[in-house]
Parts: C-alpha cells; structure tokens; sequence
C-alpha cells in the first residue's frame, strides 16, 4: 500500500518535473536603448531585466524597473525618470508574448536560430502590440542566450517630449534586447 501511495505521488509530480526542464528564466538580462540626432546622442543600459521564457508553449515575458537605466550623464537619468518616464507612476516596462519557430527539441542540441516574437508591450501604462525578429543561440551547456533588436516610438506609448527638447530626441529609439537565460 505505501508503495502504491509514493508511486502514485511521483507519478503527480512528473508533469511539473517535465515543464520545470522547459522552462528558461534570467534575473539579469540586458536592455539598452539608443537615441541619434544631430544635436545629441542619448543612451541608456538596464542590466537588472527579468524573463521567463517557456520553451514547450513558446510563451515569454520580461519586466524592466525603469529606475534601472543607467546614463552617461546623471541629469540625464534624472530627467528620464521624473519628467518623460514618470518612473514612481510607471514603475515597470514589460512584454508578454509569444515566440514562434522554435520548439522544445532544439533546446537538446546546439545551435541559431532565428524566430519571430509577437506579442504586447507596455511602457509608461501604455500598451501596444510588437513584432519582431530574434536570434536565440542554445549553448552547449543547455543556456539559451536570446537577442532582439526593435524601435519604439515615445509617443506612441503616451511620453511627451516637450517641444524645446524635441530636437534632442529620436522620434524613433533603438531598443536592444540580449537575455542569458538558464533552466529553471
């Protein structure tokens, strides 16, 4: 009898086991974003991102502390955080998506491989849809290291540029994402 009730416990247990070893997550990817203009260039490093990524159903998230970013110049983080990001209103960007062309069994054999990710982004409490390209690189050692580069329009997620800095400022940004994810 107390063998049947541990077989029956481990055999409860396998399935959370089996998606356990799918799944992938990072507490400290990298996000960098890059603004170029004749007048200036600005930019900006996040190295504490967060990510889960779930190889079986190809769901991924990430959230970045917007007080994270980090600037060559101080004035320019303080300016970011209190009057264009309104960090203490909108404390965190995050995606929630999903990524296709690629599957659990890749994740077994060294290799690059190029995928799409679709899904919503939210900066500033506004949220809009993102498509893009990526590049995920699985390492010999079973670590997946995850690259995308896309742009963001300010405006379109509610930020103002007020006019006399206006010039200073991309209308576009480059965002850049590279994530070093382990099993979890």
């Amino acid at each position: 009898m107390r063998t049947l009730i541990k077989l029956t416990f481990a055999l409860a247990l396998l399935p959370s086991t089996l998606s356990a070893q799918e799944r992938f997550a990072t507490r400290n990817g990298h996000i960098n974003f890059y603004s170029s203009t004749p007048v200036e260039n600005i930019e900006a490093d996040n190295n504490k991102v967060t990510s889960v990524f779930d190889v079986a159903s190809g769901a991924i998230e990430f959230a970045a502390l917007i007080k994270a970013f980090e600037f060559e110049k101080a004035l320019m983080q303080e300016h970011f955080n209190e009057n264009y990001m309104e960090s203490n209103t909108h404390p965190k960007a995050n995606f929630k998506g999903k990524v296709s062309g690629f599957s659990a069994e890749q994740t077994k054999k060294a290799g690059t491989y190029t995928v799409e990710v679709t899904g919503d982004l939210t900066i500033h409490g506004v949220t809009k849809p993102l498509t893009t390209k990526a590049t995920l690189v699985v390492n010999d050692d079973g670590t997946i290291k995850a690259n995308s580069d896309f742009t963001v329009r300010p405006e379109d997620h509610g930020i103002t540029i007020p006019g006399v800095v206006r010039k200073n400022i991309a209308e576009q940004i480059k965002v850049t994402v590279d994530l070093a994810y382990a099993r979890m």
